[in-house]
């Protein structure tokens, strides 16, 4: 299986929030980790915005955690899915951007997201969904 982190996912290993548990150990459970570009920008505004004492040394470690990840970039391809998602589904434009990155990632991809909004567009779409 090949396991999508979505930036409400990710976030919860640097900030102590509900289901922060459940994420790191669905995180651990798996070898494939993927999430997109955009994850990059959302947990970094994320941590900027949330966190004053611990904020540099979270930056540095986000920082080190995304490097194990296989990044999917947002080239013009995700970005034509991304708009068929949105299209489809009436889904916010971020979480389309989401869903579009995770079905590049395989058909075998899961999708680990605490968004309730975004779990619902991506079952819509056929991606099976662990976090809510």
């Amino acid at each position: 299986m090949t396991l999508y982190v979505d930036s409400s996912a990710l976030v919860k290993r640097y900030l102590k929030e509900d289901g922060a548990e459940d994420a790191v150990a669905h995180m651990a459970s798996d070898p494939v980790l993927v999430t997109s570009a955009l994850t990059a920008i959302e947990v970094r505004r994320t941590l900027t915005r949330l966190l004053t004492d611990d904020l540099e040394a979270m930056r540095a470690r986000f920082a080190i955690d995304l490097d194990a990840f296989a990044v999917v970039g947002l080239d013009a391809q995700v970005c034509n899915e991304a708009a068929r998602i949105a299209e489809q589904t009436l889904c916010r434009s971020l979480d389309a951007i989401h869903l579009a990155a995770a079905r590049r990632a395989g058909s075998a991809t899961t999708v680990l997201t605490f968004d309730q909004r975004q779990a619902r567009a991506a079952r819509s779409i056929g991606l099976a969904v662990i976090g809510c």
